[in-house]
């Protein structure tokens, strides 16, 4: 798909891989509604992204989704492309895990993109087509100690993305998914850890994997994968022999 002109939703885009998402998109002339919890942050971006438009809203909360989704179509009319970014990590193990945190994160990760998802098809249908991005995680391709919650709530986003490609190609709706690998932002920082547990070092185990990518890179990836409209993106080759 041609980016220029289109109109695209980008959740999560107060920072990192929703940020430079963003960014990129704008400099291939994208019209971007930019979404998240943090509106001081969106309106500082929107000022930088020429006609772009601040819309908060958390992602976790179906009222703010179908708000949002109003207040897009009342600045732009349509609904091009809809990129579901924002998400949470969680580090614990599975016997610790917290079945309240662990249900906040459902709703954030999973039911927060499929209510999106539901509220732009119709839009897209009407229209002719349209695009969907799902941004997953590569922890949903492998089985990663302390990673069982976090990854759990990807596969189901996996789920969700490759089956609605299959229902929505005759309307015209492309559906794809993205697998980041260990990216440089802030998701460790604003990851959920366990109060009653206390993970063991992995300095040793960091050393012997690849370098995290920038978010600028992933961004990059993301764009490819609305260009070549392919079911699934992963941001290394090597990723691929996982799946």
């Amino acid at each position: 798909m041609d980016i220029k002109g289109k109109v695209v939703i980008v959740t999560g885009a107060s920072s990192g891989i929703g940020l430079e998402t963003a960014k990129l998109l704008a400099k291939h002339g994208a019209k971007l509604a930019l979404v998240a919890r943090s509106k001081d942050k969106l309106e500082i971006l929107s000022k930088e992204l020429q006609g772009s438009a601040a819309i908060s809203a958390d992602m976790s909360k179906e009222n703010d989704i179908g708000k949002m989704i109003k207040k897009v179509i009342d600045k732009f009319g349509r609904i091009d492309i809809l990129i579901n970014n924002a998400g949470r990590g969680y580090d614990c193990p599975l016997e610790y895990t917290d079945i309240n945190e662990f249900r906040k994160l459902f709703e954030l990760n999973v039911v927060g993109p499929l209510v999106a998802m539901q509220s732009v098809i119709p839009l897209m249908k009407k229209q002719g087509g349209g695009m969907i991005v799902n941004i997953s995680s590569g922890t949903a391709l492998m089985y990663l100690p302390d990673m069982s919650a976090y990854s759990s709530t990807k596969r189901a986003l996996n789920g969700l993305t490759l089956t609605a490609r299959e229902e929505l190609s005759k309307d015209r709706i492309i559906v794809s998914v993205v697998y980041p690998y260990i990216t440089k932002t802030d998701f460790d920082k604003n990851m959920v850890k366990s109060k009653n547990y206390e993970a063991p070092s992995t300095e040793e185990d960091n050393n012997n994997r690849p370098p995290a990518d920038s978010a600028e890179y992933v961004a990059e990836k993301i764009l490819e994968v609305i260009k070549s409209e392919q079911a699934e993106q992963f941001v290394h080759d090597w990723m691929k022999k996982m799946h």
